[in-house]
């Protein structure tokens, strides 16, 4: 780990400009990091739309800063992440974050949930990718020997 950080908005300002802030912040940690690949949560189903709205523009935001960078982005929902760092799709903050500090050596879980959140999708990446750039290159290769692209 490189380092952690977690960009914070005033939950009662209006939408447009948390989304610049939310840009800003994610530029700089580009800058400051120059990172290979950007993984995203993705907005899979949640009960509450408002909240899926929110995660959704803020993860469109990250996207959109890494593509301007021609960086490639990786989506992982987040019961993969949940599934690849503790096992479990269903487990909750507290077992993502125990098992991310232990995972990384941690002397303490990392500060705020959210932190620990971000770090587990990057181990998910870092576990998952292998394995699922060799199905794609078996998919394009099976078409490949039928004559069409994928």
């Amino acid at each position: 780990m490189l380092g952690v950080g977690v960009i914070r908005t005033p939950a009662d300002a209006d939408v447009g400009p948390r989304l610049v802030a939310i840009e800003r912040g994610i530029e700089e940690w580009l800058d400051a990091h120059r990172p290979d690949l950007v993984a995203v949560e993705r907005v899979f189903s949640q009960h509450n739309v408002r909240t899926v709205m929110g995660t959704a523009q803020a993860s469109a935001v990250a996207m959109l800063c890494a593509s301007r960078r021609g960086l490639p982005v990786a989506l992982h929902t987040p019961s993969e992440v949940k599934a690849a760092v503790t096992g479990s799709g269903r487990a909750d903050k507290a077992q993502v974050g125990a098992m991310v500090t232990r995972l990384l050596r941690l002397a303490a879980p990392p500060k705020p949930a959210d932190a620990a959140d971000a770090l587990a999708l990057a181990i998910c990446h870092i576990w998952r990718a292998p394995a699922q750039n060799r199905l794609q290159q078996a998919v394009a290769a099976q078409h490949a020997l039928k004559g069409r692209t994928p």
